[in-house]
Order: structure tokens, then C-alpha cells, then sequence
């Protein structure tokens, strides 16, 4: 686990949900890295963006309705972008935000792109990790397979088995201490003194009862949110973005990098020091344009 140190914060959705995040301290003339994680991910999943950036940057990791340490929500059909979407625009004014670098893996990526259309202003620039306006659905199906099952292990190192069987194939190269780490930052120590993921397993609901995640175009959200310095990421293996959507993604505009994780699917974890650098170049865009 990092050793980073944090504050933990919380803000109130429009339905009356009290959720968390991770509030890494940093500098204040900068806008903060706003983190949105993917479908069963928490704050934990940018432990490595917070060590390579906070204290140089304000890292704010937050965890969607139904995640970590969130609220659950009460009706399960709000499990959906347009909900996450809105939360996330109650977390900017709660919180007092005025302009972010949003990072979004995988769903989060969505709401990031879906942020663009109705709060653009608040966007400094933003991080797409292996996601893009179309999904393949081989990597879709692969999704519907796992999520919601709700599997818990005895041990630490039985849920690490566990994650290298179901993700062996896009980590191709993590040894034991990688699927360990990775385990802990999925999973949490359950009431039952039982190892479960950390998620309420209804997150699945209305993703299985749909064709795909959104069901509109989202090259335009893609367009509106490459008006800005944006930086497009890609695991080389990823079953989810295909490289023919991930070149047209780069050809949006001038303002776009699209950077290509080697030897990694959905999703980089962001360790990477391909994945780092290239976050690190787009925060420096940031900073020498003077955003505050």
C-alpha cells in the first residue's frame, strides 16, 4: 500500500449519497489532478499516480457511488454515466473546484469525456486510460463475465490467484508481489473476516441489462474534450480500445497525445514509466500554461 499520506474527504449526491475521496495534499496555483476510476476500482487504484505526483500537484482520488468506501446506492438502475457524471460535477462544487486535470481509467474515462460536454470550462486538460469513443465488445463480453459475481478468498494470496487466473493475459509479466499488490488495492478484508472485492456487486446491473455502456455517440464528447491538452493512453494487449479507434482518437486534434502501453491490456495500471512520463509531460503543458 502507499505510503503517501492523504486526508480523507467526502461530498453529498443530488440523491442524497455521502461519498469518499482521497485527497493527496499539493500545490495550491495549480488546478488539482481530479482521479475518476474504472467499473469496480476505488481511490486505491492511483496510489501510483499520487506518489509520482502529489506534493508537486493536489491529487483528489475519488471513488463512485458503490465503490470503496462510498455509499451504496439505493436503487441500483443509478449505476449509470449520466449518474456518475452528475455526482462528479457535485464533487467540483462541493469541493470548490474550479478547473481540474481529470484522470479517468477505463469508466471513468467516459464520465471524463461525458464531463467535457456540460462542464468543459472546468477541464484544464485530462488523462483518458484505455478507453475511447467506441468499445470493442470482445472486451466488453469479457467484463459482463466477472462483474457482480461476488467471489471472496481466505487469504491475501488465495485473491491473488485468483486476479492472475481471471487477468493473467493483461499482465502478462506481474510476478506474485504484483498480483498481491494489485488484490489489495481491488479488494477489502470484509465483515465476515473473509477477502471480497470492494464494490457493490449491483454495479452490474444495468451494464448487463444493456447493449454497452452509453447508447450514443461519443465521438463528440471526444471532440469537445480534445479542445484541451489531452492525453490518450493505450495497453498495448487492450481487448477494450482497439488501436484503429485509438488513431482516430489521436487525430482529433494537435492538442492530443496518444501513447501506447507496451506489454500491458485493460487497463495500465499506471506504474508504467511509459504511462508516468507521458502523464508528466501533459502536467508540465499544464503548468507552463499558468492554470490556475
Amino acid at each position: 500500500m502507499s505510503d503517501t499520506a492523504y486526508t480523507d474527504g467526502s461530498w453529498e449526491s443530488g440523491d442524497g449519497l455521502t461519498l469518499h475521496y482521497r485527497d493527496y495534499p499539493g500545490r495550491t496555483d495549480r488546478p488539482p489532478i481530479l482521479c475518476i476510476p474504472g467499473l469496480t476500482r476505488n481511490a486505491r487504484d492511483f496510489e501510483p499516480v499520487a506518489e509520482a505526483f502529489a506534493g508537486e500537484w493536489r491529487v483528489i482520488c475519488a471513488e463512485l457511488r458503490g465503490r470503496g468506501e462510498s455509499d451504496y446506492a439505493k436503487d441500483s438502475a443509478s449505476y449509470v454515466p449520466a449518474q456518475y457524471v452528475a455526482d462528479i460535477a457535485a464533487l467540483l462544487d462541493q469541493a470548490g473546484l474550479d478547473k481540474v486535470v481529470a484522470l479517468g481509467t477505463s469508466l471513468g474515462g467516459i464520465v471524463t469525456m461525458l464531463l467535457s460536454l456540460s462542464y468543459g470550462d472546468r477541464l484544464a486538460a485530462a488523462v483518458i486510460n484505455d478507453i475511447g469513443p467506441e468499445i470493442e465488445a470482445e472486451g466488453l463480453e469479457r467484463i459482463k463475465d466477472y462483474v457482480g459475481q461476488g467471489r471472496s478468498f481466505p487469504t491475501w494470496m488465495h485473491a491473488a490467484r485468483a486476479m492472475k487466473e481471471l487477468s493473467g493475459h493483461i499482465y502478462p509479466s506481474f510476478q506474485t508481489a504484483d498480483w498481491l499488490r494489485l488484490a489489495k488495492r481491488l479488494m477489502v478484508v470484509s465483515g465476515s473476516g473473509r477477502i471480497a472485492l470492494d464494490y457493490d456487486m449491483k454495479i452490474a446491473e444495468p451494464m448487463l441489462a444493456a447493449d454497452k455502456p452509453v447508447d450514443f455517440d461519443m465521438w463528440p464528447a471526444w471532440q469537445r474534450l480534445a479542445e484541451r491538452p489531452v492525453l490518450a493512453l493505450r495497453g498495448e494487449l487492450s481487448d477494450l480500445l482497439s488501436d484503429a479507434t485509438f488513431r482516430c482518437m489521436a487525430q482529433a486534434s494537435d492538442k492530443v497525445e496518444a501513447v501506447t502501453v507496451p506489454g500491458v491490456g485493460h487497463t495500465p495500471t499506471l506504474e508504467e514509466p511509459v504511462a508516468l512520463e507521458a502523464i508528466a509531460r501533459l502536467l508540465a503543458k499544464v503548468s507552463g500554461e499558468g492554470a490556475a
